[in-house]
């Protein structure tokens, strides 16, 4: 409980920051404060805790989501929207938010992964609404900082497990409880 009241404080400029009639220089600005705090959110909750698995855990979870979106810019050399340059693909803001949502959500639950995977929603519809990117620039943010924040990162409680698994005929998730 303590976690979701720290962060909801954290995170709730963001809501009261709502770009709704904003320009896009207006949504640009709102998705770099709600990757900030959301950054801000994932190192700090576990410092707070001194939870510093957890710290190191985001990090990595944060710089492995930048270094694969960075590649990818190199690479893929995709216009923006507004024809600033050609490093729309993917979304770094993004991947970033996500890496960072997925972290605290995989390490402390739903209570805290909920509010941050709100706010790195809110962060990739306003890189869209920003003129920035493209919807796949976002989904593919969202899917390279999650995966990371996902596979890098380790329940704190280990009392419930949640394993994905794939196979050639499906796929799901298993779980593991421990009373």
């Amino acid at each position: 409980m303590k976690i979701t009241i720290a962060l909801m404080a954290v995170l709730a400029p963001v809501a009261w920051a709502s770009p709704a009639t904003a320009d896009p220089k207006g949504w640009a600005t709102a998705s770099d404060v709600g990757r900030d705090l959301l950054v801000g959110a994932a190192l700090g909750v576990p410092a707070i805790q001194a939870d510093w698995r957890g710290d190191l855990e985001a990090g990595a979870s944060m710089l492995v989501a930048g270094g694969t979106t960075f590649a990818l810019k190199e690479l893929i050399h995709e216009r923006r929207p507004d024809r600033s340059d050609d490093k729309s693909f993917p979304s770094g803001h993004t991947s970033i938010s996500f890496a960072a949502a997925a972290s605290l959500e995989k390490r402390y639950g739903w209570e805290a992964g909920l509010p941050a995977l709100l706010v790195a929603s809110f962060v990739g519809v306003a890189r869209i609404r920003a003129d920035k990117h493209y919807v796949h620039d976002v989904l593919a943010g969202a899917v390279i900082g999650g995966a990371s924040g996902f596979l890098l990162t380790s329940r704190r409680d280990d009392r419930v497990r949640l394993t994905p698994w794939a196979g050639s005929g499906g796929g799901g998730i298993d779980v593991a409880m421990q009373f």
